[in-house]
């Protein structure tokens, strides 16, 4: 049957920013397919994401750790690993936002930003691969945005690092997808997240947005978790370095 396709069953998914919004649908998407959740979180409280992954009758993990910090990353995968037994899905979701206008943007965000979403992403990759090669398959899913195509306002950090995540994941499924590891990118647009609630509450920006939606409305962040199965399953087993736009049809316009 096709829908046998798309079971996760005993497999092991890390999902980094597994906290809540985006990443939190993720892990409980992945969970009600069958899978395992290393949730990777900067405060580590993931009590609702435990709930909701506990319920669906699959294992939790909690692993605190700030991926903007180098150090932190460290050896990570692997302490997953000890954790769950292995590493079948890498979901590198965790990122955050920070406008200023670029003639006064700080330095210290730019980097901030840059490690968070780009440097952490090839590092966690790195760190899975090889647990993935030798087994001869793997699923690495990077998170971009439609930013990962346009430039938004005031974002020229994230925008710069989300467009390198597009390029990061086609050269990372050139590399790898001949020895069974599919690499893919989910670019979402603008979603009801906690992360967006400043620019929803915008009396100015917020309008602009929701006109230039065709569906009208922002995503509701359990509509990205279909999306999430589809490229951590079998059925996605010829998707290699394709970037999957999930935007309302913002792009579209």
């Amino acid at each position: 049957m096709i829908l046998n396709q798309f079971k996760l069953n005993d497999r092991i998914a890390i999902v980094t920013g597994g906290r809540r919004g985006l990443g939190q649908s993720m892990a409980w998407g992945l969970a009600e397919a069958g899978a395992d959740i290393v949730c990777v979180s900067k405060s580590g409280q993931a009590d609702e994401t435990r709930r909701l992954v506990e319920g669906a009758g699959r294992r939790f993990f909690d692993i605190q750790a700030d991926l903007s910090i180098p150090a932190q990353r460290i050896g990570l995968v692997n302490r997953a690993i000890e954790l769950a037994g292995q590493v079948d899905i890498l979901v590198n979701n965790a990122g955050d936002g920070r406008r200023y206008p670029p003639e006064v943007f700080p330095e210290e965000a730019w980097r901030q930003q840059l490690e968070l979403h780009l440097n952490a992403t090839f590092d966690l990759s790195q760190q899975a691969a090889p647990h993935m090669l030798q087994r001869g398959r793997g699923k690495i899913i990077n998170v971009g945005s439609i930013m990962s195509f346009e430039a938004g306002l005031n974002i020229p950090a994230y925008a710069a690092a989300k467009h390198a995540i597009a390029g990061l994941t086609k050269s990372l499924a050139v590399s790898w997808s001949s020895q069974g590891i599919n690499v893919n990118c989910i670019a979402p647009g603008y979603f009801e997240t906690d992360m967006a609630s400043p620019l929803r509450a915008d009396p100015v920006r917020a309008p602009q947005i929701l006109d230039r939606i065709p569906v009208g409305r922002w995503g509701r962040p359990d509509e990205i978790a279909g999306l999430t199965v589809f490229l951590a399953s079998d059925a996605a087993n010829y998707m290699h370095g394709s970037i999957v736009v999930i935007d309302g049809g913002w792009l579209a316009r």
